[in-house]
């Protein structure tokens, strides 16, 4: 039986997990839920309320990191996650970054009030929700990218000499910033673009644009007054 996740697909968690999934070449189902208004019985298959959920048959997890690693148990080829202890480690560190340090400025922050926001109230973004957005990117998403910068240096992957769930993360979860058409400056940040611009480039990730592109591409009258 193939696999299914449950969540929506702009989530760069649900993100997470399709490109690990697709990274390994397993098939999966895909059911849009969201976690503002979940199915009757949402919490038996995510006892927090959060997305992703996931089905393995009869098998059910939640949280992507739990979710992504159980794959990994499953199906050690290509492995995403490295060999070497502290190699394992860092790659891990990077995922939490990114997941309860990123992602949660990114998204309520910059995201929500220039993405969803004008497009769930067709009202276009005004100057001042513009300014304190982007006045968040320049205060914290800035130093964040500072450090992604210094710590990928001139390597092609921020872990070891192969893609891992370290990179994977970090490029799910600057698609939503993309959306908002966010992205980091090539001349201040030129090693942390050229990495976001492979990682989208990569099929597994490649097609997951494609598929969310077309929905927020329709907030062009919308993007300010």
């Amino acid at each position: 039986m193939a696999y299914k996740i449950l969540g929506a697909n702009v989530s760069p968690f649900v993100r997470k997990v399709r490109m690990c999934l697709a990274e390994k070449g397993l098939a999966y189902e895909h059911e849009q839920v969201s976690p503002f208004s979940p199915p009757e019985g949402w919490r038996a298959l995510s006892p927090l309320g959060k997305i992703p959920a996931f089905q393995d048959g009869d098998k059910t997890l939640a949280d992507s990191s739990v979710i992504c690693l159980y794959v990994e148990r499953c199906h050690p080829l290509p492995a995403l996650y490295p060999t070497d202890n502290y190699a394992w480690a860092r790659a891990l560190w990077f995922e939490e970054y990114m997941d309860s340090g990123f992602i949660p400025v990114a998204g309520p922050l910059v995201f929500r009030p220039l993405v969803i926001a004008p497009m769930s109230t067709n009202q276009p973004v005004t100057p001042e929700t513009k300014a304190a957005a982007h006045k968040v990117v320049t205060d914290q998403i800035h130093p964040m990218w500072d450090y992604l910068e210094q710590e990928l240096g001139e390597r092609a992957f921020f872990v070891g000499q192969a893609l891992s769930i370290a990179d994977i993360t970090v490029a799910s979860g600057h698609i939503n910033l993309r959306h908002a058409d966010i992205e980091p400056d090539a001349s201040r940040w030129p090693a942390l673009s050229g990495f976001l611009g492979r990682m989208y480039a990569r099929p597994s990730l490649a097609a997951l644009i494609a598929e969310e592109s077309p929905r927020w591409d329709k907030r062009q009258d919308l993007r300010a007054v």
